[in-house]
């Protein structure tokens, strides 16, 4: 739950695939699917395979993290799964995700890609890019396959499938939002991550979208561009006040803990019994957590 951004690059460009890694994001997205043309499929597979294996040799226990976007089930996904599945994969995302038996068929797959290539079983995790109006009908049940970390919102898909025309907040899609939050706690999985901005120039509103989707429940935002990634990395990290507030809470808990007390009050007048005190210690929790992100991703 600690991963802010998910950096994504085209499997085909060799010089985005040789500054992806260095970029500062928590992971890289490997794209063989919209961002590459039909006929460069083939060599794209090949320079990921390259891309992924100069990786895990130069950042053994550090770095980013490493995904791939397959194609979607309509499409070679099958060759995809055959070449990616190497060591120093961390995952792979499928796209346009909406029934469960392509799940399962994706989990078969990387199985037996596992054993070909030596790497234990199920050591591949999964995530499904939701974008259309069945893949949220079906979230809950996608949100339980085999292999599944996280679900992923494709927006602009998702909205043209359901005829809607996002406004600067994207309330149009709320309910759909929500029930991939919803689908994702009730499988226990981690939180959705957002969809990118597509507005490279827009830099506010790619701060209050992403704001608005943490507040939703979403945790991380896939990203176009290195300069998006700094505004994703502060909107998702406890600020100063949060952290301060969260250690005020502690510290009272604490306290009335020791005196026998199920409640108290901060020094600055604020409530505290346990509820108010998880959430204190969840603040504190992520931001160490985010912190230890950041040390492995330069390690």
């Amino acid at each position: 739950m600690s991963l802010r951004s998910y950096l994504f690059a085209p499997g085909n460009s060799e010089k985005l695939l040789a500054r992806v890694f260095g970029a500062g994001a928590d992971a890289v997205v490997l794209d063989l699917e919209d961002a590459v043309p039909e006929s460069e499929r083939d060599r794209a597979r090949g320079m990921v395979v390259a891309a992924v294996g100069r990786h895990a040799a130069a950042h053994r226990s550090g770095g980013p993290q490493v995904w791939v976007r397959l194609n979607a089930v309509d499409g070679p996904w099958r060759e995809d799964v055959s070449a990616a599945v190497r060591p120093g994969l961390f995952g792979v995302r499928l796209p346009k995700a909406a029934r469960f038996q392509d799940v399962v068929a994706l989990d078969h797959a990387l199985g037996d890609a596992e054993a070909k290539n030596g790497i234990p079983f199920r050591c591949v995790s999964v995530a499904l890019t939701i974008e259309s109006a069945l893949g949220v009908v079906n979230a809950r049940s996608l949100a339980q396959g085999p292999r599944v970390r996280h679900l992923c919102l494709g927006a602009t898909d998702l909205a043209r499938d359901l005829g809607v025309e996002p406004g600067p907040d994207e309330i149009e899609l709320l309910m759909a939002k929500q029930e991939l939050v919803i689908a994702s706690r009730a499988a226990g999985i981690d939180p959705p991550v957002a969809s990118v901005h597509t507005d490279l120039a827009d830099i506010p509103g790619l701060q209050r979208t992403t704001i608005l989707a943490r507040r939703l429940g979403f945790f991380g935002r896939s990203c176009v561009h290195p300069m998006q990634l700094s505004t994703v990395h502060e909107a998702f990290a406890p600020d100063a006040e949060a952290i301060g507030l969260a250690q005020r809470v502690s510290a009272a808990w604490a306290e009335a803990l020791a005196r026998g007390s199920a409640s108290t009050t901060t020094s600055d007048g604020r409530f505290v019994d346990q509820a108010v005190a998880r959430w204190a210690q969840s603040i504190l929790d992520l931001a160490n957590a985010l912190s230890s992100t950041d040390e492995r991703r330069v390690s």
